[in-house]
């Protein structure tokens, strides 16, 4: 068995008792993302050399006792919008395919100081603008389970890579489902925190309001330590959150006896696939047999969620992504007039569709003559959702739904109707309206054999309740292994 198929903790204790050292659990993951790349193309960039520098390095600290944490030695694959000193971070996008940042994302950081070590950077939607992971610059991730199926999106490549066993556990970003989207997909498990519990410093942005970084691993006592090691008040980050208290591992207990659980009617109506429904239902079973108070209720709102994310997201990237202009970094464009003519033809060349896409819609719903009737009236209906929830965790310690409506489309399926496609993440996207937090774990197989994801969702800076339902649930759930994560590796 590969030294990849264990989770992160439990390499990080074969590191800790000098079962296996540094260097070894780093060239496994290196042979291992060789093997698999070719069919699943998880990753825009590897480091080998990188990596190998800093296995010697935290090797040395790990045996002088400066490094004593769970994730200590372990190989970690990054989302390539996260910005790492000396490391290429393109955001699978043309016009920042040779860029190499001066800095490091302040969660990278934190994981690098817990002992982690960055074996490359991976694919995703261009700028984060996807839900399948083919709008890449670089080409297309394919999900692990099934090479004809797409592993979701924006994280699909750092969802892919775990999936497939070629590193432990990822980092990704979620701005609107864009962890627990492709999590559900490819059948492992990520969460996004509460907004402000994570340092976006360093995260290149989409929707400034919305993003978050977060875990993706094998499963939830992975994704708990992760969390905590990346999670951190920020100065330099001026939406980051001071919390009491980042100790998520604590509230690993298989305990859900009185917890109160909602599940919203509104998302088990038209839409939702019937093996999809049936696996989250027997889900809510299972949690309800070891001792949890399950209630439907009406959330409301739901069906206005799509177009105030869309607006919102869409305005905050024009004017985020109005910084790329061939100017001081990134792509320029060889042939040009005149100053103006060089911004139009590097955004031009340098932008994919759907990224172009998003750029005029949110530059229309800010323009003179429509801010009050778009924008203004998406943020009106975004603090409308976030009060409904509100009023839902009043009663409920927290809420149950699917991640998706469905399992992973094939390839291709989805880039042909984008607002198909913009309606995948029907379940996710309201989440990032409101700040809260949100975890996904695989809860069965469809009928082709692609995994489903359960959502839990949580009020704000309660992570601990959404993650001791999720252990809880993890411990009398069937075992769900990806069948390209048994292939090849090295005999242990």
């Amino acid at each position: 068995m590969s030294l990849m198929n264990l989770t992160a903790l439990e390499l990080g204790k074969k590191i800790k008792s000098r079962e296996v050292s540094v260097m070894e659990a780093v060239e496994e993951a290196l042979v291992q993302s060789a093997s698999k790349e070719p069919s699943v193309h998880a990753f825009v960039s590897l480091t080998p050399e990188y990596a190998k520098k800093r296995a010697a390095q935290v090797q040395k600290s790990i045996d002088d006792g400066t490094l004593t944490g769970p994730l200590a030695g372990v190989p970690v694959a990054i989302k390539d919008n996260m910005c790492t000193n000396g490391l290429k971070t393109t955001c699978s996008s043309k016009i920042l395919e040779n860029f190499y940042p001066a800095y490091t994302a302040q969660a990278v950081l934190n994981l690098e100081r817990a002992g982690a070590i960055i074996i490359g950077k991976t694919n995703m939607d261009e700028f984060a603008m996807g839900s399948t992971t083919e709008t890449s610059a670089f080409g297309v991730t394919k999900n692990p389970w099934n090479l004809d199926h797409v592993p979701g999106g924006s994280s699909g490549g750092s969802c892919a890579a775990v999936a497939a066993s070629e590193v432990s556990f990822s980092l990704g970003s979620d701005t609107g489902g864009s962890i627990r989207q492709p999590s559900s997909f490819c059948g492992v498990t990520g969460i996004k925190p509460t907004y402000g519990t994570v340092s976006r410093y360093g995260l290149i942005a989409y929707g400034s309001s919305l993003d978050q970084i977060g875990p993706v691993a094998k499963d939830v006592s992975d994704c708990a330590a992760v969390l905590e090691a990346i999670a951190s008040y920020d100065p330099k980050d001026s939406t980051s959150v001071r919390r009491d208290s980042y100790d998520f591992t604590a509230a690993l207990t298989d305990d859900v006896k009185g917890m109160r659980i909602g599940i919203p009617k509104d998302y088990f109506g038209e839409g939702l696939d019937a093996d999809v429904r049936d696996c989250i239902l027997q889900a809510a079973q299972t949690l309800k047999d070891k001792g949890a108070i399950l209630e439907e209720f009406d959330l409301s709102l739901v069906q206005y969620a799509i177009p105030a994310y869309y607006v919102i997201a869409s305005a905050e990237a024009s004017s985020n992504l109005a910084r790329f202009d061939g100017v001081k970094y990134g792509y320029r464009t060889s042939d040009y007039t005149d100053l103006h003519n060089m911004y139009k033809k590097t955004r031009s060349e340098g932008f994919g569709p759907e990224v172009k896409r998003r750029i005029m819609l949110g530059s229309f719903v800010l323009s003179s003559g429509y801010y009050d009737a778009y924008y203004l009236k998406a943020l009106r209906t975004k603090a409308l959702i976030k009060q409904a929830f509100d009023k839902a965790f009043a009663r409920f310690d927290l809420i149950l739904a699917p991640a998706a409506p469905s399992t992973a489309p094939k390839l291709g399926d989805s880039l042909s109707d984008p607002l198909k496609m913009y309606l995948g993440d029907i379940y996710t996207i309201s989440v990032n309206l409101a700040g809260l937090p949100g975890i996904c774990i695989p809860c069965g197989l469809d009928k082709k054999g692609l995994p489903v994801g359960l959502q839990m969702i949580g009020n704000c800076f309660e992570e601990h309740k959404i993650l001791q339902a999720a252990y809880a649930y993890e411990q009398s759930r069937p075992l769900f292994t990806c069948p390209m994560a048994e292939e090849g590796g090295l005999a242990q």
